[in-house]
Protein backbone atom coordinates (compact mmCIF):
# COMPACT_ATOMS: atom_id res chain seq x y z
CA UNK A 1 0.00 0.00 0.00
CA UNK A 2 1.37 3.44 -0.92
CA UNK A 3 1.80 6.19 1.66
CA UNK A 4 -1.02 8.36 0.22
CA UNK A 5 -3.34 5.33 0.30
CA UNK A 6 -2.31 4.63 3.87
CA UNK A 7 -2.94 8.26 4.79
CA UNK A 8 -6.36 8.08 3.21
CA UNK A 9 -7.24 4.81 4.98
CA UNK A 10 -6.18 6.24 8.36
CA UNK A 11 -8.25 9.37 7.78
CA UNK A 12 -11.29 7.35 6.75
CA UNK A 13 -10.92 5.01 9.72
CA UNK A 14 -10.89 7.98 12.09
CA UNK A 15 -14.06 9.30 10.53
CA UNK A 16 -15.71 5.91 10.97
CA UNK A 17 -14.67 5.74 14.58
CA UNK A 18 -15.99 9.19 15.41
CA UNK A 19 -19.32 8.51 13.72
CA UNK A 20 -20.24 5.54 15.93
CA UNK A 21 -22.54 6.91 18.64
CA UNK A 22 -21.53 4.32 21.25
CA UNK A 23 -17.79 4.15 20.47
CA UNK A 24 -15.45 6.26 22.61
CA UNK A 25 -12.44 7.95 21.02
CA UNK A 26 -9.48 8.02 23.39
CA UNK A 27 -7.00 10.85 22.86
CA UNK A 28 -5.10 10.24 26.12
CA UNK A 29 -1.49 9.06 25.77
CA UNK A 30 -0.63 6.69 28.62
CA UNK A 31 2.76 5.14 29.34
CA UNK A 32 2.37 1.41 28.68
CA UNK A 33 3.11 -1.19 31.34
CA UNK A 34 6.64 -2.61 31.23
CA UNK A 35 5.33 -6.17 31.27
CA UNK A 36 2.07 -8.07 31.50
CA UNK A 37 3.65 -10.37 34.09
CA UNK A 38 3.36 -10.00 37.87
CA UNK A 39 6.33 -8.25 39.47
CA UNK A 40 7.19 -10.78 42.15
CA UNK A 41 10.90 -11.53 42.36
CA UNK A 42 10.21 -14.27 44.90
CA UNK A 43 8.57 -16.27 42.12
CA UNK A 44 10.57 -15.23 39.03
CA UNK A 45 12.40 -12.35 37.40
CA UNK A 46 10.21 -12.47 34.28
CA UNK A 47 8.86 -8.95 34.86
CA UNK A 48 12.39 -7.56 35.20
CA UNK A 49 13.50 -9.35 32.03
CA UNK A 50 10.60 -7.88 30.05
CA UNK A 51 11.24 -4.42 31.49
CA UNK A 52 14.97 -4.48 30.80
CA UNK A 53 14.91 -6.01 27.33
CA UNK A 54 11.36 -5.72 26.03
CA UNK A 55 9.14 -8.79 25.95
CA UNK A 56 10.22 -10.08 22.52
CA UNK A 57 13.95 -9.76 23.17
CA UNK A 58 13.56 -11.30 26.64
CA UNK A 59 12.27 -14.50 25.04
CA UNK A 60 15.44 -14.87 22.96
CA UNK A 61 17.61 -14.91 26.09
CA UNK A 62 15.64 -17.85 27.48
CA UNK A 63 17.18 -19.98 24.72
CA UNK A 64 20.79 -19.08 25.66
CA UNK A 65 23.17 -20.81 28.04
CA UNK A 66 24.07 -18.83 31.19
CA UNK A 67 27.49 -18.08 29.68
CA UNK A 68 25.93 -16.75 26.47
CA UNK A 69 23.45 -14.64 28.44
CA UNK A 70 26.24 -13.11 30.51
CA UNK A 71 28.29 -12.34 27.40
CA UNK A 72 25.39 -10.62 25.64
CA UNK A 73 24.47 -8.77 28.82
CA UNK A 74 28.01 -7.42 29.00
CA UNK A 75 27.63 -6.01 25.49
CA UNK A 76 24.34 -4.37 26.50
CA UNK A 77 25.96 -2.80 29.59
CA UNK A 78 28.43 -0.99 27.34
CA UNK A 79 25.51 0.49 25.39
CA UNK A 80 23.69 1.58 28.56
CA UNK A 81 26.79 3.42 29.85
CA UNK A 82 26.33 6.35 27.50
CA UNK A 83 28.94 8.62 29.10
CA UNK A 84 31.51 5.76 29.05
CA UNK A 85 32.65 6.32 32.63
CA UNK A 86 32.51 2.62 33.49
CA UNK A 87 29.36 2.90 35.59
CA UNK A 88 25.64 2.52 34.95
CA UNK A 89 23.49 5.04 36.82
CA UNK A 90 19.78 4.97 37.55
CA UNK A 91 19.31 7.64 34.91
CA UNK A 92 21.11 5.61 32.25
CA UNK A 93 19.14 2.49 33.21
CA UNK A 94 15.88 4.42 33.02
CA UNK A 95 16.76 5.73 29.56
CA UNK A 96 17.65 2.22 28.40
CA UNK A 97 14.40 0.73 29.73
CA UNK A 98 12.36 3.43 28.03
CA UNK A 99 14.16 2.76 24.76
CA UNK A 100 13.65 -1.01 25.08
CA UNK A 101 9.94 -0.44 25.68
CA UNK A 102 9.68 1.82 22.62
CA UNK A 103 11.17 -0.78 20.28
CA UNK A 104 7.89 -0.95 18.38
CA UNK A 105 8.23 2.76 17.63
CA UNK A 106 11.75 2.39 16.25
CA UNK A 107 10.74 -0.72 14.30
CA UNK A 108 7.90 1.27 12.72
CA UNK A 109 10.31 4.02 11.67
CA UNK A 110 12.76 1.47 10.24
CA UNK A 111 10.01 -0.02 8.09
CA UNK A 112 9.14 3.38 6.61
CA UNK A 113 12.63 4.81 6.33
CA UNK A 114 13.59 3.30 2.97
CA UNK A 115 10.37 4.45 1.33
CA UNK A 116 10.89 8.07 2.32
CA UNK A 117 14.68 8.33 1.91
CA UNK A 118 14.45 8.54 -1.86
CA UNK A 119 18.09 9.44 -2.57
CA UNK A 120 19.42 6.97 0.04
CA UNK A 121 21.64 9.58 1.74
CA UNK A 122 20.69 8.52 5.25
CA UNK A 123 18.40 11.51 5.81
CA UNK A 124 14.82 12.41 4.95
CA UNK A 125 14.23 15.91 3.67
CA UNK A 126 10.91 17.68 3.88
CA UNK A 127 10.67 17.55 0.08
CA UNK A 128 11.12 13.77 0.11
CA UNK A 129 8.46 13.29 2.74
CA UNK A 130 6.04 15.67 1.02
CA UNK A 131 6.45 14.07 -2.40
CA UNK A 132 6.08 10.49 -1.15
CA UNK A 133 3.17 11.24 1.17
CA UNK A 134 1.08 13.59 -0.95
CA UNK A 135 2.38 13.19 -4.48
CA UNK A 136 -0.30 13.85 -7.10
CA UNK A 137 -2.94 14.64 -4.48
CA UNK A 138 -1.59 18.21 -4.39
CA UNK A 139 -2.27 18.61 -8.12
CA UNK A 140 -6.00 17.98 -7.66
CA UNK A 141 -7.78 21.05 -6.26
CA UNK A 142 -10.97 19.08 -5.66
CA UNK A 143 -10.24 15.46 -4.70
CA UNK A 144 -13.16 13.04 -4.76
CA UNK A 145 -12.64 11.91 -1.16
CA UNK A 146 -13.28 15.41 0.21
CA UNK A 147 -10.01 15.72 2.14
CA UNK A 148 -8.06 18.97 2.06
CA UNK A 149 -4.57 17.58 1.38
CA UNK A 150 -2.96 21.01 1.17
CA UNK A 151 -4.19 21.79 4.65
CA UNK A 152 -2.91 18.43 5.90
CA UNK A 153 0.46 19.12 4.27
CA UNK A 154 0.78 22.51 5.97
CA UNK A 155 0.15 20.83 9.31
CA UNK A 156 2.71 18.12 8.57
CA UNK A 157 5.29 20.73 7.53
CA UNK A 158 4.84 22.59 10.81
CA UNK A 159 5.40 19.38 12.76
CA UNK A 160 8.37 18.37 10.59
CA UNK A 161 10.09 21.73 11.18
CA UNK A 162 9.60 21.38 14.93
CA UNK A 163 11.05 17.87 14.95
CA UNK A 164 13.99 19.11 12.85
CA UNK A 165 16.11 20.50 15.69
CA UNK A 166 18.86 22.04 13.57
CA UNK A 167 16.41 23.64 11.15
CA UNK A 168 17.95 22.33 7.93
CA UNK A 169 14.66 20.81 6.71
CA UNK A 170 16.37 17.41 6.73
CA UNK A 171 15.54 14.82 9.37
CA UNK A 172 17.89 12.37 10.99
CA UNK A 173 16.38 9.05 12.03
CA UNK A 174 15.83 10.36 15.56
CA UNK A 175 14.21 13.58 14.28
CA UNK A 176 12.01 11.58 11.91
CA UNK A 177 10.96 9.39 14.82
CA UNK A 178 10.00 12.53 16.75
CA UNK A 179 8.00 13.70 13.73
CA UNK A 180 6.06 10.42 13.40
CA UNK A 181 5.66 9.85 17.17
CA UNK A 182 5.69 13.32 18.78
CA UNK A 183 4.03 12.08 21.98
CA UNK A 184 7.25 10.18 22.79
CA UNK A 185 9.43 13.33 22.90
CA UNK A 186 9.23 16.11 25.49
CA UNK A 187 10.15 18.84 22.98
CA UNK A 188 7.28 17.73 20.71
CA UNK A 189 4.52 17.56 23.30
CA UNK A 190 3.31 21.10 22.71
CA UNK A 191 2.56 20.27 19.06
CA UNK A 192 0.55 17.22 20.19
CA UNK A 193 -1.54 19.56 22.34
CA UNK A 194 -1.86 22.16 19.58
CA UNK A 195 -2.97 19.63 16.98
CA UNK A 196 -5.48 18.11 19.39
CA UNK A 197 -6.98 21.50 20.18
CA UNK A 198 -7.20 22.36 16.47
CA UNK A 199 -9.05 19.09 15.84
CA UNK A 200 -11.60 19.62 18.62
CA UNK A 201 -11.97 23.43 18.74
CA UNK A 202 -14.71 23.78 16.13
CA UNK A 203 -15.56 27.45 16.79
CA UNK A 204 -11.92 28.52 16.55
CA UNK A 205 -11.78 30.45 19.84
CA UNK A 206 -8.61 28.67 20.99
CA UNK A 207 -10.35 26.67 23.71
CA UNK A 208 -12.26 23.39 24.06
CA UNK A 209 -15.69 23.79 25.61
CA UNK A 210 -17.86 21.00 26.97
CA UNK A 211 -19.85 20.39 23.80
CA UNK A 212 -16.70 20.33 21.65
CA UNK A 213 -15.12 17.91 24.11
CA UNK A 214 -18.11 15.56 23.97
CA UNK A 215 -18.60 16.05 20.23
CA UNK A 216 -15.09 14.82 19.54
CA UNK A 217 -15.75 11.43 21.11
CA UNK A 218 -19.48 10.96 20.59
CA UNK A 219 -22.01 11.63 17.84
CA UNK A 220 -25.70 11.65 18.71
CA UNK A 221 -26.52 10.29 15.27
CA UNK A 222 -30.22 10.91 15.91
CA UNK A 223 -30.27 9.18 19.32
CA UNK A 224 -31.93 11.17 22.08
CA UNK A 225 -30.40 9.26 24.98
CA UNK A 226 -26.67 9.40 25.64
CA UNK A 227 -24.79 6.29 26.80
CA UNK A 228 -23.68 6.25 30.43
CA UNK A 229 -20.02 6.75 29.51
CA UNK A 230 -20.90 10.04 27.80
CA UNK A 231 -22.64 11.27 30.95
CA UNK A 232 -19.54 10.25 32.90
CA UNK A 233 -17.33 12.21 30.49
CA UNK A 234 -19.50 15.29 31.00
CA UNK A 235 -18.93 14.97 34.75
CA UNK A 236 -15.19 14.41 34.18
CA UNK A 237 -14.98 17.60 32.14
CA UNK A 238 -16.72 19.72 34.78
CA UNK A 239 -15.04 18.20 37.82
CA UNK A 240 -11.50 17.44 36.59
CA UNK A 241 -10.67 18.66 33.07
CA UNK A 242 -11.81 22.29 33.47
CA UNK A 243 -9.60 23.08 36.45
CA UNK A 244 -10.28 26.82 36.61
CA UNK A 245 -14.05 26.30 36.20
CA UNK A 246 -14.42 28.73 33.30
CA UNK A 247 -16.40 26.26 31.16
CA UNK A 248 -13.60 25.46 28.72
CA UNK A 249 -10.16 23.88 28.54
CA UNK A 250 -7.10 25.99 27.75
CA UNK A 251 -3.75 24.67 26.50
CA UNK A 252 -2.44 23.60 29.91
CA UNK A 253 -5.71 21.90 30.86
CA UNK A 254 -5.74 20.07 27.53
CA UNK A 255 -2.13 18.96 28.08
CA UNK A 256 -3.00 17.60 31.54
CA UNK A 257 -5.83 15.63 29.90
CA UNK A 258 -4.09 14.05 26.91
CA UNK A 259 -0.55 13.81 28.36
CA UNK A 260 -1.09 12.95 32.03
CA UNK A 261 1.84 12.64 34.42
CA UNK A 262 1.55 8.91 34.94
CA UNK A 263 3.52 6.86 37.44
CA UNK A 264 6.99 6.40 35.95
CA UNK A 265 7.36 2.63 35.69
CA UNK A 266 10.78 2.87 34.02
CA UNK A 267 12.16 5.02 36.83
CA UNK A 268 10.81 2.64 39.47
CA UNK A 269 12.29 -0.39 37.70
CA UNK A 270 15.69 1.31 37.28
CA UNK A 271 15.73 2.10 41.00
CA UNK A 272 14.80 -1.51 41.79
CA UNK A 273 17.54 -2.98 39.56
CA UNK A 274 20.21 -0.73 41.08
CA UNK A 275 19.09 -1.52 44.64
CA UNK A 276 19.18 -5.26 44.04
CA UNK A 277 22.55 -5.27 42.22
CA UNK A 278 24.59 -2.52 43.88
CA UNK A 279 26.92 -4.59 46.07
CA UNK A 280 29.03 -1.73 47.41
CA UNK A 281 26.02 0.60 47.76
CA UNK A 282 27.58 3.53 45.90
CA UNK A 283 24.38 4.21 43.97
CA UNK A 284 25.69 3.04 40.59
CA UNK A 285 26.54 -0.26 38.95
CA UNK A 286 29.68 -1.65 37.42
CA UNK A 287 29.59 -4.19 34.61
CA UNK A 288 30.75 -6.81 37.11
CA UNK A 289 27.90 -6.07 39.52
CA UNK A 290 25.33 -6.36 36.72
CA UNK A 291 26.76 -9.59 35.29
CA UNK A 292 26.99 -11.05 38.81
CA UNK A 293 23.20 -10.59 39.07
CA UNK A 294 22.62 -11.50 35.42
CA UNK A 295 19.54 -13.61 36.17
CA UNK A 296 17.77 -10.47 37.49
CA UNK A 297 18.36 -8.63 34.20
CA UNK A 298 18.09 -11.40 31.61
CA UNK A 299 16.96 -15.00 31.30
CA UNK A 300 18.80 -18.09 30.15
CA UNK A 301 18.17 -21.79 29.70
CA UNK A 302 19.02 -22.25 33.38
CA UNK A 303 16.53 -19.71 34.72
CA UNK A 304 13.87 -20.85 32.27
CA UNK A 305 14.39 -24.48 33.29
CA UNK A 306 14.41 -23.55 36.96
CA UNK A 307 11.12 -21.70 36.66
CA UNK A 308 9.65 -24.67 34.81
CA UNK A 309 10.63 -26.88 37.74
CA UNK A 310 8.99 -24.48 40.19
CA UNK A 311 5.78 -24.52 38.14
CA UNK A 312 5.92 -28.33 37.99
CA UNK A 313 6.37 -28.57 41.78
CA UNK A 314 3.37 -26.31 42.31
CA UNK A 315 1.21 -28.75 40.39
Amino acid sequence: MSIPQLLLCLSLSMLCISSKPTEKKDRVHHEPQLSDKVHDDAQSFDYDHDAFLGADEAKTFDQLTPEESKERLGVIVAKIDTDKDGFVTEGELKAWIKKAQKKYVYDSVERQWQEFDMNQDGFISWDEYRNVTYGTYLDDPDPDDGFNYKQMMVRDERRFKLADKDGDLTATKEEFTAFLHPEEYDYMKDIVVQETMEDIDKNGDGFIDLEEYIGDMYSHDGDADEPEWVKTEREQFVEFRDKNRDGKMNKEETKDWILPSDYDHAEAEARHLVYESDQNKDGKLTKEEIVEKYDLFVGSQATDFGEALVRHDEF
